[in-house]
């Protein structure tokens, strides 16, 4: 049977790669949306101020599990904020004690509460030496923030001229190209035999620049990395379906309340817990690779990150009317609009299986 005449679809539970839950009122607001269909997701630690110490891990973990609604199984997935104040021995006992999965490089002023990230990777080699060492991986934020270069191109020039040389400087460490959206970034990865990975987002498989800019600008489509050219979407899509290990799904969901995104100067991030899987399993559809739509969602991740596969299954029918996802979802923050993917979703997880 082809793909497009598949009706039902059982996979292994999925897992999100990269999630960003904020913390109080939008923690408790958003998480429900994870936990619903995810097992487990790495969870980003740029909060204000930002998870920068194992205890704060610790502590932010504690908060996670607090907001859980009852009765859903779900793992939160620590990871520290990288700063050129981290301690390697406290990074190294995070890794010992279970806790710590990876840890997170954003170039300073890269994305939303980046302002404390890194600036100077020199500063901060003991700490990767360190992680090369006991093999924890470092998750970073692809992009040089430099105002000489095109924001379009800062994926590329991030390439070029600091995750090739740190790579060559240090080929043992274990580096996941975040949010990847360029060519370049898909070609950069396929081409490494060892040692690095690439996350990809449901949106950036979806939108390419025209959505956030055509017709008006649409804040709800800005992100960062910021939506690419046509070219590049084609290229996640190809990197995502192809069933290569090195691509998994992260999903860089990312809510903010609305007068934040609906403003002058409106924040980046996209809300796509909600709608995700459908999301997921309509561009799999259409590009007639829904046999790989596990391996994506559900296997190359764990085995990137040394965890088993989640014994549950979640399964996904194709129904004839449209799924009524939400416009947007209220909590105690305020309002968040979830990611409209501009064509009508028929793909809807149905249940989940012990």
């Amino acid at each position: 049977m082809s793909d497009h005449q598949t009706t039902t679809l059982t996979i292994r539970r999925p897992d999100d790669w990269h999630l960003h839950l904020r913390d109080g009122d939008m923690l408790k607001g958003v998480l429900p949306d994870t936990s619903r269909h995810f097992a487990r997701a790495i969870i980003m630690p740029n909060l204000v101020p930002p998870v920068v110490t194992t205890a704060d891990a610790e502590a932010y973990r504690a908060r996670i599990l607090a907001a859980l609604p009852v009765g859903d199984r779900f793992e939160p997935l620590m990871t520290l904020y990288l700063t050129e104040h981290t301690e390697a021995a406290d990074v190294a006992h995070g890794k010992a004690s279970g806790l710590i999965h990876a840890v997170k490089l954003y170039p300073a002023g890269a994305t939303t509460n980046s302002h404390g990230g890194v600036r100077d990777l020199e500063k901060v080699m003991p700490v990767l030496e360190k992680m090369a060492e006991i093999g924890l991986p470092l998750c970073v934020h692809g992009e040089v923030t430099t105002p000489e270069v095109d924001i379009f191109d800062r994926e590329a020039v991030f390439i070029e001229t600091v995750l090739d040389p740190l790579r060559r400087r240090l080929p043992e460490l274990k580096v996941t190209m975040e949010h990847v959206t360029t060519q370049d970034g898909v070609d950069y990865i396929k081409g490494t035999a060892k040692n690095l990975a690439g996350s990809i987002t449901t949106h950036h498989l979806i939108i390419n620049r025209n959505a956030l800019l055509v017709g008006g600008i649409r804040p709800h489509y800005y992100c960062l990395p910021v939506a690419k050219r046509e070219v590049h979407r084609q290229a996640l899509r190809k990197a995502a379906t192809s069933g290569d290990t090195r691509f998994f799904l992260g999903t860089d969901s990312a809510p903010h309340v609305d007068p934040l995104k609906e403003c002058a100067c409106g924040c980046a991030g996209i809300y796509t817990s909600v709608n995700t899987m459908s999301c997921l399993a309509h561009v799999f559809e259409q590009e007639d690779a829904l046999h790989s739509l596990e391996a994506f969602a559900s296997r190359n991740g764990p085995a990137w990150y040394g965890l088993p596969v989640n014994d549950e299954t979640i399964t996904l029918t194709r129904r004839s009317e449209p799924v009524n996802y939400p416009a947007k979802i209220e909590t105690d923050a305020g309002p968040v609009t979830v990611f409209d993917p501009m064509f009508p979703l028929h793909w809807a997880v149905e249940e989940t299986h012990g």
